[in-house]
């Protein structure tokens, strides 16, 4: 039996439809995943689809940073951002922050649909994996 996958899933507001749909569509490989979520997020993916999703607090309050102690502690193997690349955000230097430990403890990182359908279809998903090379730092 392999590991469950531990994945974070966090959208900003114009992409947060996305999320949820693209979660729907997921959900049986989600649901033999442990999901967390940033607050709206989180709610969002879990009224709609019945996933089980732990809600952290909403991005700007904290969220972000929380996924970032998940991710710096071994507790995330994989995050699913989807992110607005066309929208300022109050709270930057936390989306900074979250995406830089994420690729410096080679964390499996989406920021968009079609990379996230990659890596939920990679066959990688349902197996134990460790990556190659020690993690940065």
């Amino acid at each position: 039996m392999q590991p469950r996958k531990r994945v974070g899933l966090v959208a900003h507001d114009a992409k947060k439809d996305a999320m949820v749909a693209w979660t729907a569509r997921n959900r049986t490989k989600l649901a033999e995943a442990d999901l967390w979520g940033t607050g709206t997020t989180g709610g969002r993916i879990a009224d709609a689809t019945g996933l089980a999703v732990t809600r952290l607090k909403s991005g700007p309050l904290g969220g972000d940073q929380q996924l970032g102690a998940m991710i710096a502690e071994g507790k995330l193997d994989i995050l699913i951002f989807f992110t607005d690349p066309l929208a300022a955000m109050p709270h930057d230097v936390d989306v900074k922050a979250l995406l830089r430990i994420s690729t410096l403890t080679q964390t499996v990182i989406a920021c968009n649909e079609a990379t996230a359908d990659f890596i939920i279809e990679s066959s990688l998903f349902e197996q134990a994996y460790r990556p190659e090379s020690e993690p940065d730092g």
